[in-house]
């Protein structure tokens, strides 16, 4: 009888919890209520609880328990328990799982994006305007060029959480606290097979960062990174913020460091905006030492990448990140420049 109500219980807070999932996706301000009121102290606490391990917590969880899950099924099936009985605690585990994403950091995909929270109207796209943030943008990098430095990461990290702490309160971002670093990861491989350079966690509110990066991607992959534990969802803001916060830097290589990011998103926008013989052109007024770190970064990566796996993980990917209102998929990140164009003097 007490398992029977402890059962009724359960399933009840259960269905409470995905039903408020459900009215956070599709009631206007909540998501945004959410972001600004209830996620920083959600986020506090289980990146505080994080911190005390140097290892992910989110692959203990993700790998260990399916591993454990698996295990667990397997005896329970050769201990002569119905597939039904397996097949409703499954449910419940997926569920609970499901809630755990979403009220811990998945709500943030419900909120309104940057230009809404900040009272601008997206820019309609008019070719003079890209051309000239082209040029300025080029005449920027070309400028800020380095050859390649080495970074004292806990110096660096330090350095970007305290730009982000300038503007956190003002465009509904969380604080940073120092205890926040990238954690550590044992499937590092897998991510480099398939393309990831980072990832947040929002389990345990941990953000990781691929340990093959270049030096020169460090900065603008951490920020970014940074960024989504502080509550950005979408990637295109995500690239926004690790680039106005790598350029705004005081250290001269970590400036270089953030127009370096956003060559890449630069380029495809370019590709897909300028008359060939025109992409050309321009392509020729980048800095020659920057386009042969360019092609140098894009043949280390094409070395590790795994043709199979990273066709899964794009199509996976894509259909998570439309899932949760994202409707351009992964062509959201390169929509940064989107924002820029919107953005120009923030």
């Amino acid at each position: 009888m007490k398992n029977r109500r402890f059962r009724q219980i359960r399933w009840g807070a259960l269905a409470l919890l995905v039903g408020g999932v459900w009215g956070f996706c599709y009631c206007p301000g909540a998501g945004e209520w959410y972001a600004r009121h209830c996620y920083p102290s959600i986020s506090y606490g289980l990146s505080r609880l994080a911190s005390v391990v140097p290892f992910s917590l989110e692959e203990v969880l993700v790998i260990g328990g399916g591993a454990a899950a698996l295990v667990a099924m397997m005896a329970a099936r050769s201990q002569g328990v119905r597939w039904r009985k397996l097949a409703a605690v499954v449910l419940e585990s997926v569920l609970w799982l499901y809630v755990w994403f979403y009220w811990a950091w998945g709500m943030n995909y419900f909120r309104a994006g940057l230009l809404e929270r900040v009272g601008v109207e997206h820019a309609v796209y008019d070719e003079t305007r890209f051309r000239a943030f082209l040029a300025d943008y080029t005449s920027r990098l070309n400028a800020a060029y380095l050859p390649e430095q080495p970074l004292d990461l806990p110096v660096l990290q330090e350095l970007l959480q305290t730009a982000f702490g300038q503007v956190e309160a003002v465009y509904g971002l969380c604080r940073p606290y120092p205890f926040q670093h990238p954690k550590r990861s044992c499937c590092n491989a897998l991510y480099s097979g398939v393309g990831v350079l980072g990832y947040m966690g929002p389990f345990f509110a941990e953000s990781h960062v691929n340990h093959d990066l270049l030096v020169r991607q460090y900065p603008f992959t951490y920020a970014h990174e940074l960024s989504h534990l502080l509550g950005v969802s979408s990637e295109a803001e995500a690239n926004y913020w690790a680039y106005r916060i790598c350029i705004s830097s005081t250290d001269a290589y970590v400036r270089f460091c953030g127009y370096y990011g956003l060559l890449g998103y630069v380029l495809t926008n370019a590709q897909g905006a300028l008359p060939q013989e025109d992409f050309v052109a321009w392509w020729q007024t980048v800095r020659p030492e920057v386009r042969r770190a360019y092609r140098e970064h894009r043949l280390y990566w094409r070395q590790k990448y795994s043709p199979l796996l990273g066709h899964v993980q794009d199509k996976l990917y894509t259909l998570y990140l439309k899932g949760n209102k994202i409707s351009s998929g992964q062509k959201n990140y390169a929509q940064v420049i989107d924002l820029l164009l919107s953005l120009p003097a923030l």
